[in-house]
């Protein structure tokens, strides 16, 4: 009987997500990327989410100041084999997996949320009297 599939990642996922968040987050900060594409940008790794069988990661980035995302998504994509050798390297896994990256807009729709919440119409309804 199989399993069902659910939408939330299971503690093996998080792990290997988190262990590969490290290796990039470490390969970053050492400089081993030779791309002109990211000379003078600061990149974080907020967070790399794994697929159910651990064969795709979904790495999700943030330049600082979100300017150039676009050309540092583009720049990723070219050296992705490069640090699939750098997470089969460092991570123990059976198959080191293929590498998709993606924009972490996830501090910008917080961001939007917390501008909804301050409007004077919300704080009016939030603040009102209670009767």
């Amino acid at each position: 009987m199989r399993k069902p599939e659910s939408s939330t990642p299971g503690q093996r996922g998080l792990r290997v997500g988190e262990l590969i968040r490290h290796a990039l987050a470490e390969s970053l900060q050492r400089g081993d990327i030779h791309d002109p594409a990211f000379e003078g940008v600061i990149i974080t790794v907020p967070e790399v989410r794994m697929s159910p069988d651990l064969k795709n990661a979904t790495v999700f980035i943030v330049p600082l100041g979100g300017k150039d995302g676009d050309a540092i998504i583009k720049a990723f994509d070219r050296n992705s084999k490069y640090l699939r050798g750098v997470i089969a390297k460092k991570v123990n896994l059976r198959y080191a997996p293929t590498l998709r990256f993606r924009l972490d807009e996830s501090f910008d729709e917080g961001a939007r949320i917390d501008a909804l919440l301050r409007r004077p119409e919300v704080r009016r309804d939030l603040d009102g009297d209670e009767e």
